[in-house]
């Protein structure tokens, strides 16, 4: 690690969305990085995993953190924040969390659960989940060093971008279709990719290596890009 190297922070759903999101930056950034997964956290499973986690996560720092998140003193560390949800979480319901969940919504003033919208277009259920998402922070502010980076569907989508042809029916309308990522363990055997940490590894490079093609499919990947380097600018100049 060099002082050079930039530091950023995740916030995510699962480690698969920061194999993705990592590659995603490797190809993004002309410059080494440090990226430091905040959530899932292992020393803390009572947040859980997946977007209930996110959920639990934001919550509490909207607990600790008074202002904005650029003046939390656990994030000051790093010089980016970038907080993950697949765009698939706008049409769960908080009742898909359980118990846990109608205890949260019962005393909280969170946005509401489903706030999918009509897709295409895949900005209006972006949008509309980004609200949620700040919501659950609320009061606390994002600042100038958060990145909100919502794949559509999910960021398996990216990956399945990236891996299959352009012609495969699937990636026609890719980002309004949330079976896209499960298809990719519905692969002939040879080809066959599972959502586990291990089979994404192994596919990885090839996220970096074709970020322009899942530019050009995924609307969301050229949201991400010019989200980082926008903040990235901010935070180096």
């Amino acid at each position: 690690m060099s002082e050079n190297d930039l530091r950023i922070a995740l916030v995510a759903e699962g480690v698969t969305d920061l194999i993705v999101i990592e590659a995603a930056l490797n190809a993004i950034l002309d410059r080494p990085f440090i990226l430091t997964q905040l959530q899932p956290e292992p020393t803390r499973p009572d947040l859980g995993a997946g977007w209930g986690g996110v959920l639990k996560w934001s919550m509490e720092t909207a607990k600790r953190v008074s202002g904005c998140l650029d003046d939390d003193p656990p994030l000051s560390g790093f010089d980016v924040l970038i907080i993950h949800l697949d765009v698939d979480v706008a049409g769960f319901r908080y009742a898909n969390l359980g118990a846990p969940g109608a205890e949260l919504i019962q005393h909280s003033n969170i946005a509401e659960l489903p706030c999918k919208q009509p897709c295409p277009p895949v900005s209006d259920s972006v949008n509309a989940l980004q609200q949620v998402l700040l919501s659950w922070l609320s009061p606390v502010t994002t600042g100038n060093r958060t990145i909100v980076c919502l794949p559509a569907q999910s960021s398996g989508t990216w990956l399945a971008a990236a891996l299959l042809p352009e012609s495969h029916s699937p990636l026609a309308g890719a980002e309004c279709n949330p079976a896209v990522e499960d298809g990719l363990a519905l692969l002939p055997k040879k080809v066959r990719i599972k959502k586990n940490q291990r089979d994404y590894r192994a596919h990885a490079d090839a996220i970096t290596a074709q970020w322009g093609k899942v530019k050009t499919i995924c609307s969301q990947a050229l949201v991400f890009e010019e989200s980082v380097r926008s903040k990235i600018r901010d935070v180096t100049t």
